[in-house]
């Protein structure tokens, strides 16, 4: 049994829960992987968050307005790993700067940390869109 959610509500719930589990696991990273403290992975975690709550938001309206337009109705593996991706190539866009700049580092070094995290986000982001349709049914644009 699932529970269908509208489009907003849908959107804004699994924004939340991605972006929420993102910044736990983005924290313990940046901090084991980054030798940084506390503060500086955090900020830098809840900073990313942030960009990614918006760029996420807009990003699936978009994706899904597309969708919307398919003759293939569903979501199937193809179209599941298409959505990671671009969703992950866009972010590194916005992303491999802030980290540069919050955490004092070159633009080389943000983008070995944010290609590190893309590879988890990536995988993360295929199962977790997997289970939230389990859970929530697929959106209108994908019946």
């Amino acid at each position: 049994m699932t529970a269908a959610l509208s489009p907003i509500p849908r959107r804004v719930t699994y924004a939340l829960l991605f972006e929420s589990i993102g910044l736990v696991v983005t924290t313990l990273a940046l901090r084991a992987f980054a030798g940084s403290d506390t503060a500086t992975a955090g900020g830098a975690a809840f900073g990313a968050m942030l960009l990614a709550l918006v760029y996420n938001y807009l990003f699936n309206w978009g994706f899904e307005a597309w969708e919307s337009r398919q003759p293939v109705r569903g979501r199937s593996l193809r179209r599941r790993l298409a959505h990671g991706a671009l969703f992950e190539g866009g972010l590194m866009l916005a992303l491999v700067p802030f980290l540069a700049w919050w955490m004092g580092i070159g633009l080389v070094e943000a983008f070995l940390y944010d290609a590190a995290l893309i590879v988890f986000f990536g995988l993360y982001a295929l199962g977790f869109t997997w289970a939230f349709d389990r859970v929530f049914g697929l959106p209108a644009s994908a019946r």
